[in-house]
């Protein structure tokens, strides 16, 4: 089923000694959805994900519990980050650790492909550096601190003490790839999204870019310098280049060139390493820069980003056992706009479930289902003649489907569920002004009860086909429902971009009883 178009997708590689809160499981639905959409569309898709091992505050965090860093990390990504993906339903095609080896000899092959090239050299540094972010600060990033840390200079995002550094590193020629850089902004306009992120990138750039230090020699855990061991790779440097070591950089020059360039999509605070030092690397080694970088917006509890050190983090299971993972994915779809910040609360996402899954969605579903098994022992009717109010809703079930797939393209998902939401609201309005149950009373309008229930189930069929990328094990309860599975197919290989064609569900299939799609939560 896939087209000549690659679609490769990646979430930002996590930090496993952070445990997953619904800030990451935000970002890794929304790139599963875009994923699932495109690969449903038969594009010919790819998703990645994976998690950075190296670094100074993971060597430091694996001694502080007795173990390697190795060890650790097996540990941390076993225990807490392959967990999530099951916990939410993701169906990603790859995982990337960086301490495999696949990626350590890829990185060495990219690193010393920009040596040769001449884009690299030793100097010496010293700067301040926060170890919780693992990277060096600028003066805007460094604050004086409070409290304990009265006198000192602290990290403006940590608020903990920064190390000044010294010594001999080697440096990438950030500085040349000012002018290419604006020009890929200029020429691709949307290369960055959305456009306040954009408009970040550029007046940064535009600021001038000063070289970066792309090794350390104080510590050992990370990939070493393939020409001098002494060194190993900056861990920025080595977590941007998992993009192209996950699909064959430098060992699989055919893999690689079926799928990248990729699109990134990453937290608003990584946004620099990506749109700026992540593009200027991939120029500098010869290859094609990312088709482009979106960045989403933090999600807010009570006002502050979430985090594990603020006490705010929420790990997903806290949704997810209590709603299931298709609420999990519905409410952070499309509760915030995709690029701005969001605000949870438990009691947004309880209205919300009430009211959109359970009460729209849910209950359009089961009453349908019951009607056809009621009026017509289970088996779906014909379509009689149409009226105007019945064009109505096949018109409503087109736009929805190009509009959806339209707002998938520029990465809104949260308009995308909103273009596919009006085919619910559209039926819930059907039904009730067509009252079926009054016209099952009449034998003369038995035509005109079928048609009705037609109409209703068949725009079903097409919104399990639509919102199957968001909500992929309600879908599936409703498409056996309707029996499609045995009369049409599986539902993940309903090509996804003729959803809005009208007339896919046979009549004379059988449905199936369905339970309850969104069962009324009980909240203690």
């Amino acid at each position: 089923m896939t087209s000549g178009r690659s679609f490769y997708i990646t979430t930002p590689i996590y930090y496993p000694s952070d445990v997953p809160h619904i800030g990451h499981g935000y970002t890794t639905v929304a790139v599963d959805t875009l994923a699932r959409w495109h690969r449903q569309a038969g594009d010919d898709t790819w998703m990645l994900t994976g998690t950075d091992e190296h670094g100074q505050k993971m060597m430091r965090a694996a001694a502080a519990n007795n173990h390697t860093p190795q060890e650790w990390v097996d540990k941390l990504v076993g225990e807490s980050w392959f967990p999530l993906l099951k916990t939410l339903d993701v169906a990603n095609d790859d995982f990337i650790r960086t301490s495999q080896p696949r990626h350590e000899e890829r990185v060495a092959k990219f690193v010393q492909a920009l040596y040769d090239r001449g884009y690299i050299y030793a100097g010496e540094f010293e700067a301040l550096y926060c170890v919780g972010c693992e990277e060096f600060k600028t003066e805007a990033e460094i604050v004086d601190g409070e409290g304990p840390f009265e006198g000192l200079k602290v990290c403006a995002i940590h608020s903990k003490p920064l190390e000044l550094l010294q010594e001999k590193n080697y440096f990438f020629k950030l500085s040349e790839f000012q002018e290419p850089l604006l020009e890929l902004y200029k020429t691709v306009p949307d290369f960055v999204r959305p456009e306040s992120a954009r408009n970040e990138v550029v007046s940064f750039v535009k600021n001038g870019l000063k070289d970066l230090s792309i090794s350390r020699s104080t510590f050992d855990w990370g990939i070493q310098v393939p020409w001098d061991d002494s060194h190993v790779i900056y861990v920025w440097v080595d977590a941007l280049l998992n993009y192209a070591t996950a699909i064959g950089y430098g060992t699989d020059p055919e893999e690689f060139a079926r799928r990248w360039p990729a699109f990134h999509v990453v937290g608003k605070d990584i946004l620099r390493f990506h749109a700026v030092i992540w593009p200027a690397m991939l120029m500098a080694a010869g290859l094609e820069v990312p088709r482009g970088v979106f960045a989403h917006g933090w999600l807010l509890v009570g006002g502050e980003k979430m985090s594990k050190s603020k006490l705010t983090g929420i790990a997903p299971t806290e949704i997810t056992d209590v709603f299931g993972s298709d609420a999990y994915r519905f409410y952070f779809l499309s509760a915030i706009a995709f690029g701005q910040d969001g605000s949870f609360s438990w009691e947004d996402l309880s209205a919300r479930y009430q009211a959109e899954l359970a009460n729209g969605f849910g209950n359009l579903a089961s009453r349908t289902i019951a009607m056809i098994e009621r009026y017509f022992e289970g088996i779906v009717p014909p379509s009689g003649a149409l009226t105007e109010i019945d064009r109505a809703i096949q018109q409503t079930v087109a736009d929805a489907a190009t509009n959806a797939d339209a707002a998938i393209e520029k990465f809104r998902i949260d308009e995308a569920i909103a273009a596919i939401w009006t085919i619910v609201d559209a039926l819930n309005g059907y039904i009730t002004d067509n009252e079926p149950w009054a016209l099952a009373k009449d034998p003369e309008k038995r035509e005109r009860l079928g048609t009705v229930l037609y109409t209703a189930a068949e725009g079903l069929r097409a919104l399990a086909v639509l919102l199957s990328p968001v909500m992929p094990i309600a879908t599936e309860k409703l498409w056996i429902a309707l029996g499609a599975a045995e009369s049409i197919g599986r539902l993940h290989e309903q090509p996804l971009r003729d959803a809005g064609q009208w007339g896919v569900l046979r009549p004379g299939s059988s449905v199936n009883g369905l339970s309850p799609l969104f069962p009324r939560v009980e909240q203690a």
